[in-house]
């Protein structure tokens, strides 16, 4: 027997016999089994209707579900990529810094070298001024002692004329 309506059960027809049932009766228990049946068939589609809304539902969650999975695993790449980023300009900062420091040092030992030959540059030069102010106080050392030579000489020469004149 196929499927069965509350329809099918209320046109039912029995055949009549001798000593059957009650036909008032048997049309009453079919008419309250027609009313239960059809109650059960209005739950039973009612209950259908509600297992695909929730299956609609419980398919619509599996997707946000998995697109929420695709964009926490699409943030923790962002999130290493910009660890890495970070993490090569830290990187490129330490070198920057790095070379830039060398630069400082270097221009710093070549300064320093500099101050180096510029001290050896100026004592040399007051050497040279030493020598030159020995050499000119010598020079006038010689020049005052040839002075005295000659006012000595020149006074010897006076006080012969001194005598001379006298006598």
């Amino acid at each position: 027997m196929g499927k069965i309506t509350p329809n099918d059960i209320q046109q039912q027809q029995f055949k009549i016999k001798f000593r059957g049932f009650d036909i008032r009766e048997v049309d009453i228990y079919l008419e309250k089994l027609s009313e239960a049946f059809e109650s059960l068939t209005i739950e039973n589609s009612k209950l259908r209707d509600k297992i695909d809304r929730l299956n609609l539902e419980s398919e619509g969650y599996k997707k946000r579900e998995e697109i929420f999975k695709r964009a926490i695993l699409n943030s923790q790449k962002v999130l290493e990529q910009m660890k890495q980023n970070a993490q090569k300009s830290a990187e490129l900062i330490v070198a920057e810094a790095e070379v830039n420091a060398e630069k400082i040092l270097n221009r710093a030992h070549n300064r320093l070298a500099q101050l180096h030959e510029d001290i050896a540059e100026l004592k040399r030069q007051r050497m040279q001024i030493e020598v030159q102010i020995r050499s000119i106080l010598e020079s006038h050392s010689k020049l005052l002692d040839i002075e005295k030579e000659d006012a000595k000489v020149s006074d010897e020469a006076d006080n012969k004329v001194k005598v001379f004149n006298r006598s």
